[in-house]
């Protein structure tokens, strides 16, 4: 948010030697947008497992003697290697841009309308746990794409030129699960829906230039529900493998976290008509 106050300034300064004459936001525009999503956080996330495959977690994973087989621990992050002391590549996140089209209604100072938007942020979210084996194995996530529809609502001010908004909708984002281990004795096999649905909130300035462009910056929120897909760890294995000691069939693992928790900072140029 300090990041976007500080822009939201910078516009303003930049724009207030320009100002255009009183404008009316009633009408249509198309956008294109550019912009960085923030590193992912979440510092709490963990792999989580059904041994007997009941369809629920927080199984503890043990061994034919009883010890826990992942007493080495989980980071929030990739493995670079066997053991807890190679250490984890953190999350991260990129580039963010994209396309939107929309249309806005002004009634005094209050402008209100709905949007549309594609975006394909770079952003990456893995977890990892540690057997005593040694082994890793590490569950990840990226997002492919963004469809959201989204309305706004917000009041004009100045001389009618300046914008300042918020706005919230519906998302709905391709994901692309993907599972790794240095485990070579167990087969693992993924499963699950390649969707995320969720919400979108966000603050924004625009600023017009002129009667058919405008520029601005805004801060968007968005939360995805990505509780579906799961790893199972099956044979060909000993009787003793601890997964499937439990149950022949098989350890299903998850992310103790579902949700994708992903914050972009764009900047924005239209044409409005």
């Amino acid at each position: 948010m300090r990041i976007l106050s500080l822009t939201i300034a910078g516009v303003l300064m930049a724009s207030s030697a320009g100002a255009a004459m009183a404008q009316d936001w009633t009408g249509g525009y198309l956008s294109i947008y550019g912009g960085t999503a923030l590193d992912p956080d979440d510092d709490n996330d963990r792999i989580q497992f059904d041994t007997n495959l009941d369809g629920g977690f927080g199984d503890t994973v043990n061994t034919a003697a009883g010890a826990n087989a992942f007493s080495p621990g989980f980071c929030n992050g990739g493995a670079r290697g066997a053991v807890p002391s190679d250490g984890c590549r953190g999350n991260k996140g990129g580039s963010d841009f994209g396309v939107r089209g929309g249309y806005d209604w002004q009634s005094g100072s209050m402008v209100y309308g709905v949007l549309a938007e594609y975006s394909r942020p770079d952003y990456r979210d893995e977890v990892s746990a540690f057997s005593t084996t040694p082994a890793f194995y590490t569950m990840s996530r990226e997002i492919d794409d963004v469809l959201a529809i989204r309305g706004r609502i917000g009041f004009a001010f100045g001389d009618g030129g300046n914008l300042l908004y918020g706005t919230a909708g519906y998302a709905r984002a391709g994901i692309d699960n993907a599972f790794a281990t240095s485990n070579g004795v167990n087969t693992f096999v993924g499963s699950g829906d390649s969707d995320a649905d969720g919400y979108q909130l966000g603050l924004g300035y625009e600023r017009r230039l002129g009667d058919n462009f405008s520029f601005g910056v805004e801060y968007l929120y968005s939360n995805l529900d990505d509780g579906d897909y799961r790893v199972r760890a099956q044979g060909p294995a000993p009787a003793t493998n601890p997964f499937i000691l439990v149950n022949a069939g098989g350890t299903d693992f998850s992310r103790s976290d579902d949700d994708i928790r992903l914050e972009s900072v764009r900047v924005t140029a239209n044409w409005r008509f």
